[in-house]
């Protein structure tokens, strides 16, 4: 590890290793990062330095046909933009993307989508002397009328682990303003055992089942998902006093049979031609000790509520 931080290095050309599809890597001593090179943009893998395992949900044989053909899931990591119609935010991406090499990442560049007027980019970066793993998402209207919508970062993950949502916990007093707000979609159920609300934490266990669908506006800043000794932070700036669409929500959970998606969306923004807006994240990882109940969940979310994850997350 050099003095100033963990050190990046070169960008690989990987081919065919994802599902028949070529990538790209980049890595530092303690993350590694994988995306597709024609496609996309997307991210299909991510895991620690010295570890093989990836952290993220591979659905190579999922997706679905649509207006303008077939859309490929992948699975890993993708850029939408809501508030969400099927027919326009879906458009199929498995072609012609541009990467650029830049000296701390990534610049995946989407093609111009007729049906929506847009470009979808990412920026990855892993700097020296950063934590984790940021990704600044864009999308730019190169149509000839505005456009209004949200950036929506989705990351689909394996099931199996619990989801740590952060929620202010309740206070003494008589207090005239509410502080918290839940938004469930029509086919979620309130008697959904894998739904675990509690002060200061909502958790969700990422088990097979029904579809459950969730969101709220989350002020915390962060976000974060366990499984198997593996702790992924998404950290992000909340603006809560913007509008934000689903009813004000900028972070989502979804639930389905075979995968999990956390999702975070950026406010609503009236894009002019030409004009470009942002989302940006950074993700850190993390082993950690196992998780016991509760009391362990609450205390992680504590730890992550004061620090990044540079710090050791073992119990002493």
């Amino acid at each position: 590890m050099s003095p100033d931080g963990p050190a990046v290095s070169a960008v690989e050309t990987i081919g065919a290793d994802f599902h028949g599809r070529g990538t790209r890597r980049i890595a530092n001593d303690e993350l590694w990062v994988e995306v597709l090179a024609t496609a996309g943009p997307r991210i299909v893998r991510a895991g620690l330095t010295g570890s093989s395992q990836n952290l993220l949900a591979e659905t190579p044989e999922a997706g679905w046909e649509t207006p303008n053909g077939r859309y490929e899931l992948f699975g890993g990591h993708r850029l939408w933009f809501a508030p969400e119609d099927p027919d326009r935010v879906a458009v199929p991406d498995g072609a012609g993307l541009t990467v650029g090499v830049e000296p701390d990442g990534l610049r995946l560049t989407g093609t111009a989508e007729r049906p929506t007027g847009l470009v979808r980019s990412m920026v990855l970066r892993l700097a020296n002397g950063s934590p984790g793993l940021e990704i600044c998402h864009e999308l730019r209207n190169v149509s000839d009328a505005p456009i209004e919508l949200a950036p929506w970062a989705i990351t689909q993950l394996p099931l199996g682990g619990v989801v740590m949502l952060p929620q202010p916990a309740a206070t003494w007093g008589h207090h005239v303003r509410p502080n918290r707000t839940l938004v469930l979609w029509p086919y979620s159920s309130w008697e959904d055992p894998r739904f675990r609300p509690r002060d200061g934490l909502l958790t969700l266990d990422a088990l097979p089942g029904p579809s459950l669908k969730l969101g709220y506006l989350n002020a915390a800043g962060w976000v974060g998902y366990v499984l198997d000794g593996i702790v992924l932070v998404r950290r992000f700036v909340p603006v809560p006093g913007r509008p934000h669409p689903d009813l004000g929500c900028n972070v989502e959970v979804y639930i389905g049979g075979s995968y999990l998606e956390l999702e975070l969306l950026g406010p609503l923004a009236t894009l002019r031609p030409g004009a470009t807006v942002a989302l940006v994240e950074t993700w850190e990882i993390a082993a950690i000790d196992p998780i016991d109940g509760d009391s362990d969940l609450h205390a992680l979310a504590t730890l992550l509520a004061g620090s990044n994850l540079r710090m050791p997350l073992h119990r002493q």
